[in-house]
């Protein structure tokens, strides 16, 4: 939790000044029972009424001092924890953010979204606590105590001999929910990823009818999660009452010795009274104490898991901030690959290996090969999402290492295989590719990418709300739209990931014409399965198993390359191929 603490910086006045104004309010709470003593020996005792109203009066301006510093400290609280909070967010959504594709792959979405949230908010509540009570409790405890020995140093020796007993049940406590509560997180991150699974893959799972199945599989989840809690739970539960049998005992311990002493006249009746009233102060403040005991073992478990995300490093490294803009060769191919080898593990089998090829400037390129061969994971190699194993990789004469990532991003255009739409406006989808796009230059990249007919046949057309994830579109709608969106910054690369694969093929043909004539000297590569999506490309890569199979146009290929030629024959007929 130490390495989290940076974070309460820019709060030290608060963090300072909130605890003070608790320790004045602890004050006055300890000078309580001394009063009340007196009040009883020199007022009700001498049945001098003018002394208990001073002494009542003087109670009261205390308890509004208090009520006032306690308010006070909540103030700060409250500004230093939820400053805190919204600052360790903005940190872990900034380096999240930051991180590569192969970091979020080993965390997972669910797990990313607990930490941020869940996990953050047990940090906040533990801040909140640590200026409001962490150092009022134990100085009420140890106050009590001190005040105790001042009225009979005798029956305080009871109270100092019961504080061991609760030391132990709160090493006891600590050491056996420590571990749970960490398993407790991971379940809940399990948890998530079920829900997410379930409600992002409705659909398909009412096509398979197969609610059932995935009803127990969350009922499973949840009940592991449940168990969990209950076993937490149950050894925390332990707390309240050992430290409230304990405390108790030594009240009975108090009052049986407290007796005696009256009776031989060496205490008075006052000083009894207060004695328990601080005995009762400190049962309260030990209560306190184990709550927080169990909400620092959970904010611990919590700060480990931030830990482990802001300790990431991005594989995928930025160069220096005041490094020079890369400087561009316009004569050397626009992407070139050279023997560049990757693997989504580095103990695994490679995706890809030993790649050679260079694409030029306006040239239309078509990836093809079987499901897995590595067309995908190849165009993603070329805006750094990954970087590769061996080899180098350059766009317009520079290795994609040595520019920013920004830079670098800013040329490319990049249509995913799942087109991913966010809620807003068909418009405000659009100039993802282009923040300053008019509506002119919108609605010319929406015919390039075929959208312009079902944009104008909608009641709101640009201006028609996209519902989260794009549901209330169709599968060819969004992957128009996204194509749209990398079309209209017009950038010198665009990368078309299987992206028509919800297209009819009238529309697909429909789309690639209007990219031929509206690319210019764009140079477009096309990852499609389809024989008739590239056959008509400048240049066709043929990938195998990792492997370039083939280089060439579709009649060279049909020649030269095995794979080529089963592909185009389980797509075409003999006839199509030749044509």
């Amino acid at each position: 939790m130490f390495k989290i603490a940076v974070y309460l910086k820019p709060y030290r006045k608060e963090v300072i000044i909130g605890p003070i104004f608790k320790l004045l309010e602890a004050i006055l709470e300890l000078l309580l029972p001394t009063i009340v003593a007196l009040i009883i020996n020199n007022g009700i005792g001498r049945q001098d009424s003018a002394y208990v109203y001073r002494m009542g009066s003087l109670m009261v301006l205390m308890a509004i001092l208090g009520f006032g510093c306690s308010m006070i400290c909540q103030y700060y609280a409250a500004r230093a924890s939820q400053g805190f909070g919204t600052s360790l967010r903005n940190k872990m959504f900034k380096h999240i953010s930051s991180l590569s594709y192969a970091e979020l792959d080993i965390i997972g979405t669910p797990s990313l979204i607990n930490r941020i949230t869940n996990d953050v908010n047990q940090l906040q509540l533990a801040v909140a606590m640590l200026i409001r009570l962490v150092i009022r409790a134990p100085f009420i405890c140890i106050g009590a105590i001190i005040m105790s020995m001042i009225l009979d140093f005798r029956l305080s020796l009871i109270l100092i001999a019961a504080t061991p007993v609760f030391g132990v049940i709160l090493y006891f406590i600590i050491t056996r929910s420590s571990p749970l509560y960490r398993k407790y997180q991971a379940k809940l991150d399990r948890l998530a990823l079920v829900l997410s699974e379930n409600l992002s893959g409705i659909r398909v799972i009412r096509a398979f009818a197969e609610s059932r199945r995935e009803k127990q599989r969350f009922n499973e989840a949840s009940e592991d999660l449940t168990q969990t809690a209950i076993r937490v739970g149950r050894i925390s539960a332990w707390l309240g009452p050992m430290t409230t049998l304990v405390v108790n005992a030594a009240i009975i311990a108090i009052l049986w010795a407290g007796g005696i002493h009256i009776d031989a006249g060496r205490l008075s009746q006052g000083e009894i009274i207060a004695f328990i009233n601080y005995v009762t102060q400190i049962l309260l403040a030990l209560i306190v104490v184990s709550n927080l005991v169990i909400l620092f073992t959970k904010a611990s478990s919590s700060a480990n898991r931030v830990n482990e995300v802001l300790a990431m490093t991005a594989s995928v490294a930025e160069v220096a901030a005041d490094a020079p803009a890369a400087r561009r060769d316009d004569s050397a191919p626009v992407i070139s690959f050279r023997n560049v080898s990757f693997g989504y593990n580095t103990t695994g089998e490679l995706a890809l290996e030993n790649i050679t090829v260079d694409i030029h400037r306006g040239e239309r390129v078509g990836l093809i090969g079987s499901t897995g061969s590595g067309k995908s994971t190849f165009v993603n190699l070329i805006p750094r999402f990954y970087d590769a194993v061996e080899g180098e990789i350059l766009v317009e004469g520079v290795n994609v290492r040595e520019y920013r990532l920004e830079q670098l991003r800013s040329r490319i255009g990049i249509v995913p295989q799942k087109a991913m739409l966010f809620t807003g406006t068909i418009a405000d989808n659009i100039r993802w590719g282009k923040a300053s796009a008019t509506r002119e230059e919108l609605m010319s990249a929406a015919a390039v990418a075929q959208a312009e007919e079902f944009i104008t046949k909608l009641p709101e057309g640009l201006d028609t709300l996209v519902a989260r994830g794009g549901h209330n579109l169709s599968g060819g709608q969004k992957q128009r739209l996204t194509i749209a969106r990398a079309v209209v910054g017009r950038p010198p690369i665009l990368i078309l990931d299987d992206s028509s694969s919800a297209l009819d093929f009238a529309t697909d043909a429909a789309l690639r014409r209007a990219l031929n004539e509206n690319s210019g000297d764009m140079t477009v590569l096309l990852v499609s399965q389809r024989v008739s999506t590239v056959r008509q490309a400048d240049q066709i890569i043929v990938f195998d198993e990792g492997r370039i199979a083939g280089i060439g146009s579709h009649e060279e290929l049909l020649e030269s390359c095995g794979v080529y030629q089963e592909i185009c024959m389980s797509q075409l007929s003999s006839e199509e191929a030749v044509q």
